[in-house]
């Protein structure tokens, strides 16, 4: 079995670029509502927001050891999405590691674990998305994977896929997809502006939302 996979095929800097204008709400609902992570990811502190090219690691619960291995072969603007056994009583990731990377130029880091030193990682500026904190340290012992499919927080996630976190939590956005759902993106975007636009102007929200009419048409009646 390899267990470390050290290259991949990474999307486009074009694409990267254009997918990080949309907020992951967005991204959610433009390739049909698929594609969250579990609403328990969130990010550590509020105001984080990354986007980029997953680079996967599965580790064993309370062991931390594949993902040192990969932050030292990750490259810029990659996240690390680390399976760890969906386990928050543990706290694999803390300053030191946030500080690489930080000096890798790494974009963030999404785990369905915990992570310790919250205070000292906001410091850094590093954009962790994690279970929560947890201050219980794990050991460096076990054997997992790097850049193979993971599964976390009930999506699948390939090397390569494009991670996109904010306060509302984390979205995956398959490789083969990003140029669909960035326009997608864009026209919801721009259908969302138009009805605000509205509203503000006096609009009516059941019209311009067409929630009217598909109350009309399932026969509620207003007394």
């Amino acid at each position: 079995m390899v267990h470390v996979i050290r290259t991949f095929d990474r999307p486009a800097t074009d694409l990267v670029e254009r997918i990080k204008q949309y907020p992951p709400s967005t991204l959610h609902e433009a390739q049909g509502r698929t594609g969250a992570l579990t609403s328990r990811i969130k990010p550590i502190y509020p105001g984080m927001r990354a986007c980029g090219p997953a680079f996967t690691v599965s580790c064993h619960p309370g062991d931390n050891m594949m993902l040192i291995t990969a932050i030292s072969l990750a490259k810029p603007g990659d996240i690390l999405i680390v399976s760890a056994g969906d386990h928050p009583e543990q706290g694999g990731f803390g300053e030191v590691l946030a500080t690489a990377c930080v000096a890798k130029g790494l974009a963030g880091l999404v785990t369905d674990a915990g992570v310790r030193d919250g205070p000292a990682i906001r410091n850094t500026g590093y954009q962790v998305f994690s279970l929560g904190l947890c201050m219980k340290g794990t050991v460096k012992e076990t054997l997992g994977t790097i850049n193979q499919p993971i599964v976390i927080g009930g999506i699948a996630v390939r090397p390569g896929d494009i991670i996109s976190a904010d306060d509302d939590g984390v979205v995956i956005v398959p490789k083969e997809n990003i140029a669909d759902v960035c326009a997608k993106s864009a026209a919801r975007e721009d259908k969302e502006a138009s009805v605000m636009k509205a509203l503000k102007a006096g609009g009516d929200i059941l019209e311009l939302s067409g929630i009217g009419k598909v109350l009309e048409s399932k026969g509620c009646t207003f007394s």
